[in-house]
């Protein structure tokens, strides 16, 4: 197994199974594991979070460790990542130095950095997490970045497991309408896990909203192979039809990026038809209702469906705390 956890397709389905089991342990109490004793692990946030820094910090302490937060920019220095630049502007300190001190303290470090929706050929390789993977010797762990939101997408893999069993299922991950362009981290990590766990996944979004083209090769590869498969529609309604899983995401449009009013102004035409309401949810198999959080109810989805009895949001952030132990209990040994 990598030492890094950056995205899933960096394992094989077998070891994406076993963090799920491992989680599952966790969960309900049969794994006592505690890898992280007298051991800190340090968790660098760029961007707000509720999910993600609970999550962390308490899975920290439950497998006998100590969290250590740092900000850059708040409650430490300013970064800065790129090579061979004259530092003489706004940012304090190299990563170079932040990470290769970082690690004499701690085992691991999470890191948790947005897209910043301005130059889509740079953020798209994930220029931020790569430099601390690349200057690191101990494990990273990728909290969301530009491109990737791995340990969501796993505990979105369990929950569908926990609520429809081990069988592929139909899967629909579809755009919805937000007053303002979004990162593409977590659509993308979803739809690649989807792939690999071999579900017939339906991609729904409205022209010009298509994912990063190299990543949807990968996806279809994925799928492919472990018996799935990925078709596309720019159908709102029918893309709902017999599926077991909706997935709701907002996300930007690569044709706008750098250019907000831009997608702004071409998104407003999708506003009252792309949101994820009870109609829609009648054309489903029965299915249930996923999303990452934060959400915008009335905007994303209907309060009828987020408060519905099919609705798993909540289940599906209680997993990140259990996939992440699972996940730190693997890389820090």
């Amino acid at each position: 197994m990598p030492g890094d956890f950056l995205k899933t397709s960096d394992f094989n389905r077998k070891e994406l199974e076993s963090l799920i089991q491992s989680a599952r342990a966790f969960k309900t109490g049969s794994s006592a594991l505690r890898p992280l004793e007298g051991k800190s692990v340090a968790l660098v946030f760029f961007n707000p979070s509720l999910r993600t820094r609970a999550s962390m910090q308490v899975g920290i302490y439950e497998l006998g460790g100590n969290p250590v937060i740092l900000e850059p920019g708040g409650t430490s220095w300013t970064l800065e990542h790129r090579e061979g630049v004259v530092m003489d502007g706004g940012k304090t300190e190299h990563l170079k130095e932040f990470v290769r001190v970082l690690e004499r303290y701690v085992c691991a470090i999470g890191v948790r950095t947005f897209a910043d929706l301005q130059d889509w050929e740079t953020e798209r390789t994930d220029p931020i997490l790569r430099s601390f993977a690349k200057y690191a010797s101990v494990p990273i762990i990728n909290l969301e970045s530009a491109m990737h939101h791995p340990c969501q997408s796993m505990a979105d893999m369990m929950t569908i497991k926990e609520n429809l069993g081990e069988k592929k299922k139909k899967v629909l991950l579809t755009w919805a309408w937000h007053p303002k362009p979004l990162p593409m981290a977590v659509p993308n990590s979803f739809a690649l896990a989807a792939a690999q766990f071999g579900h017939d996944l339906r991609i729904a979004h409205p022209k010009g909203y298509e994912l990063d083209n190299d990543l949807l090769a990968e996806i279809e590869g994925h799928a492919a192979a472990a018996g799935g498969s990925v078709e596309y529609t720019y159908d709102v309604n029918a893309g709902f039809d017999g599926v077991e899983v909706v997935y709701a995401k907002s996300w930007g449009s690569k044709t706008f990026y750098g250019d907000s009013n831009g997608d702004i102004r071409e998104r407003e035409a999708y506003r009252k038809d792309w949101i994820v309401d009870e109609a829609k949810m009648t054309r489903t198999n029965n299915g249930i209702f996923m999303h990452c959080l934060p959400v915008r109810r009335n905007v994303i989805v209907s309060d009828g469906v987020i408060d519905g009895s099919n609705s798993v949001v909540i289940d599906e952030a209680e997993n990140r705390l259990h996939i992440q132990k699972a996940i730190m209990a693997e890389l820090i040994k």
